[in-house]
């Protein structure tokens, strides 16, 4: 594999690169931005093989030696700028980057820079950077990859063409695990509705097993609200709380919840319930909460979130929660 034909829809992103190419008209500099596992990446390194493809079509032809280098990540002209720390230091742009950019190509048309993360550059990284964006060699393309653009420095987002990677749509997401990753049809549109449109969230939330056990016990919590323990979801937490990534999923997870239970209570119409298999537990709370308590759950899900963002202790938020998911109030 390799080339666009490793990207999961943005058939018009493709369209436009694409385009570009066969226009002449490829630019300097791209902003790719967009959530995490959306395949920002994937697209950058399918452009930039494209790019350098020997065939110079607008697609890759997957045969030539560039084509092959570019699939085993050894394309001495396609550049993945790294980064050791939790910033983008002036000292590896430089190196990896501005003063590599004044060396010709070795043996493609370009010279392509991908910056996978590139709103951890600070503001000297992205200075050392300016110039090279401004008044870049003719043969070099750089390609920045963010998930939040209000990192970058209005100087760098106006020398960029800005490209958004829009979730995509959870029936786009099960078709492709189930026919790419042979993943059963229920838990596809599972996976799919925790994904938040990002396929490589449901990759993962599909074939790790640790991530399927840790779900199906929050399952068993939510389950079991009115039972269990605030100390028992706090151990619950604690063991997953560093897990910022995870930690949010997990309130996801609660969301798609209780929009079940809100579901039932309104309309008792299965089909468009996602926890399908938890009818008997999901009708039991429809029956026991009014809609008004539903709200107040919701409402405290999104404040968990915000204390988490806040840094108050994982005790507060969880007792908090669980006591409103409880009893709201």
């Amino acid at each position: 594999m390799g080339g666009f034909d490793d990207v999961v829809g943005h058939e018009r992103i493709i369209e436009h690169l694409t385009n570009s190419i066969r226009l002449n008209k490829v630019s300097h500099a791209y902003l790719f931005v967009g959530d995490k596992g959306v395949g920002k990446k994937t697209v950058a390194k399918a452009f930039a093989q494209t790019l350098q493809c020997e065939e110079r079509g607008i697609r890759p032809c997957m045969k030539c030696k560039s084509c092959l280098q570019a699939i085993s990540g050894n394309q001495p002209d396609i550049r993945m700028i790294t980064h050791e720390k939790t910033v983008i230091s002036v000292d590896e742009i430089r190196t990896q980057l501005v003063n590599d950019a004044g060396i010709m190509p070795y043996a493609g048309p370009y010279k392509v820079y991908i910056v996978p993360d590139a709103h951890l550059l600070n503001v000297a990284s992205q200075n050392a950077m300016l110039k090279t964006i401004e008044e870049p060699p003719s043969y070099v393309v750089v390609i920045l990859i963010v998930d939040n653009k209000e990192a970058l420095l209005p100087t760098i987002l106006s020398r960029c063409v800005t490209i958004n990677f829009m979730p995509l749509p959870d029936k786009v997401i099960t078709k492709y695990l189930m026919e790419k990753q042979m993943v059963p049809d229920y838990a596809a549109d599972l996976a799919a509705a925790f994904s938040q449109g990002s396929v490589e969230k449901a990759v993962k939330i599909a074939v790790s097993k640790e991530y399927s056990d840790k779900k199906e016990r929050l399952i068993e919590i939510l389950r079991d609200i009115e039972e269990v323990s605030i100390a028992q979801v706090i151990n619950y937490a604690r063991d997953n709380g560093e897990d910022k990534e995870f930690f949010n999923d997990m309130l996801w997870v609660c969301r798609c919840w209780y929009k079940d239970v809100l579901m039932l209570k309104a309309t008792s119409d299965l089909n468009g319930v996602l926890f399908k298999e938890e009818y008997k537990y999901l009708k039991k709370q429809a029956n026991n909460y009014s809609f008004e308590d539903i709200e107040k759950i919701n409402q405290g899900i999104d404040k968990a979130g915000l204390r988490y963002k806040a840094n108050v202790s994982l005790e507060t938020i969880i007792e908090l929660l669980v006591l409103t998911m409880k009893k709201p109030m």
